[in-house]
């Protein structure tokens, strides 16, 4: 059994990510990120774990390289 209290909504997920509805709408359909739909409503969900891990992903610190001038 889903325990819905770790989804959120596609409006709350993209105020947790900081994109907007279709954004999230193009990702599911990319397979970047996976809805699942509720049974009753068909609405998308977006597990908060996989919000996280997204997040991580996209925020990760990019180390450059300074090349030395002589």
């Amino acid at each position: 059994m889903t325990n819905f209290k770790d989804y959120l909504t596609v409006k709350q997920a993209g105020k947790f990510v900081g994109v907007t509805v279709m954004t999230l709408h193009r990702w599911d359909v990319a397979g970047k990120l996976r809805a699942l739909r509720h049974p009753i409503n068909n609405y998308r969900l977006y597990r908060r774990s996989d919000l996280v891990k997204l997040l991580k992903t996209v925020t990760k610190p990019v180390s450059k390289k300074r090349k030395k001038t002589t």
